[in-house]
């Protein structure tokens, strides 16, 4: 039996999905025009809609819910991408090897880049 989240957790979780960044993109299957989004900062969490707007309403949502799970379980959840500008860079030298093993995880792990992928694995492990 689960129960449900704290009326605080919920609150704060609410909070931090409402200033993620939400994409939105049509997927044209045989049943017909469906829009799937995710946010930037939490890529493996996922929804759709019939609508661009009641896609965005289920991605915030699916959100809002993963956050609180992770505040619940004492996880930090990522800051919004726009809170924070990057303006500060650092150079890594891989063989390719190493650069196709990255790539294969980022893409695996839903990271549209391998920037994306290195960045959050590192900032993980760092906190």
């Amino acid at each position: 039996m689960t129960k449900p989240f704290d009326p605080a957790t919920l609150r704060k979780a609410s909070a931090l999905a409402e200033r993620y960044t939400v994409i939105v993109g049509l997927d044209d299957d045989a049943r017909g025009p469906t829009y799937v989004g995710r946010t930037l900062e939490l890529p493996l969490v996922m929804a759709d809609g019939a609508t661009r707007a009641a896609c965005m309403e289920q991605v915030v949502e699916a959100t809002r819910f993963a956050i609180a799970a992770m505040l619940e379980a004492g996880d930090v959840p990522p800051e919004p991408a726009n809170d924070d500008s990057r303006t500060a860079q650092v150079n890594i030298r891989l063989t390719q090897r190493e650069k196709f093993c990255l790539e294969a995880a980022a893409k695996r792990a839903g990271f549209r880049g391998l920037s994306d992928f290195v960045r959050t694995a590192a900032l993980d492990r760092a906190n």
